[in-house]
């Protein structure tokens, strides 16, 4: 006769099954059907966009859309400043997300823990508040020099509290006793950080890395606010050129120009969907 097993956790019944299957099912539809939509309504002429009923499918495929919205618009030139401005501004809010969460873990200095209060209230404070003053800065520091700039576009932007926060979770994980390890054999800071904090903390890094470029490639307020020239604006901006307000506007080519935006993120999500997973729940119990 088979003993009974103890402690065993008792698993989700039938129903709790289907509650979880069709919750993800919902997921799925509120998040798949507007792209869908975009990717449909690419597709389709004006008359087609706007019909009742709707169809879910374009009768038949105007696949120049994406030739006459690239034509449309410099999206070649707004390619490039969405790449400069992403890849700059992601390097400068990392190397300040590392290495402000790095001395809150392993430095000891005066007032650490208030300091790291005030970089939570950060989070409470919306970006557009600071559009302003970021704005009246640059142009009483700096003159126009750094209007229209990319240096202005990117700068007022360094600093990064979720980052710094989530970095700082992740780090207070790591084994303690490598640490201190390191550091009787010599170790500098420095050092420390680069051959042992951030070789251990991939997962974490790569996704405050991704969660940045992703915010700083779909940054739309602050690029349009401080450039001034057709030549220095991102994607993000440039899609408005498309939407004519004196005559009928192309929204198929609209959804086309949608789609230059958001196609890389989704293959750059799909590459590194592992590594976002292991990184939001990397330390998430440490306090």
């Amino acid at each position: 006769m088979r003993e009974p097993v103890f402690g065993r956790a008792p698993g989700p019944s039938a129903l709790q099954s289907a509650a979880g299957y069709a919750a993800m099912a919902l997921a799925v539809a509120a998040i798949g059907l507007p792209l869908f939509w975009m990717l449909s309504g690419s597709l389709k002429t004006s008359d087609e966009v706007f019909s009742y009923p709707p169809t879910w499918l374009p009768a038949h495929p105007q696949w120049r859309n994406y030739l006459d919205a690239w034509h449309s618009a410099p999206f070649g030139r707004f390619y490039l400043n969405t790449l400069i401005i992403t890849i700059a501004g992601t390097a400068i809010k990392m190397a300040n997300a590392v290495l402000t969460a790095y001395a809150l873990v392993f430095l000891r200095f005066p007032a650490k823990r208030l300091i790291f209060i005030v970089i939570l209230a950060g989070l409470m404070i919306p970006e557009q508040i600071a559009i302003l003053p970021n704005y009246l800065t640059l142009s009483n520091v700096f003159g126009q020099s750094w209007i229209n700039t990319y240096q202005g576009i990117v700068l007022p932007g360094a600093a990064i509290a979720f980052g710094t926060f989530l970095l700082r979770q992740a780090f207070l994980g790591l084994p303690r006793e490598v640490i201190e390890a390191a550091k009787l054999d010599g170790c500098g800071h420095l050092r420390l950080l680069k051959d042992m904090v951030i070789p251990m903390a991939r997962a974490p890094l790569a996704t405050v890395m991704l969660l940045v470029a992703v915010n700083k490639w779909n940054e739309y307020l602050w690029p349009l606010v401080i450039t001034t020239t057709e030549n220095m604006r991102p994607l993000t901006v440039g899609l408005t050129y498309l939407v004519n307000r004196e005559s009928t506007t192309q929204w198929g080519q609209v959804m086309a120009s949608t789609v230059f935006v958001i196609a890389p993120l989704l293959i750059v999500f799909a590459l590194t969907q592992k590594s976002v997973i292991e990184g939001v729940t990397a330390g998430a119990t440490k306090g």
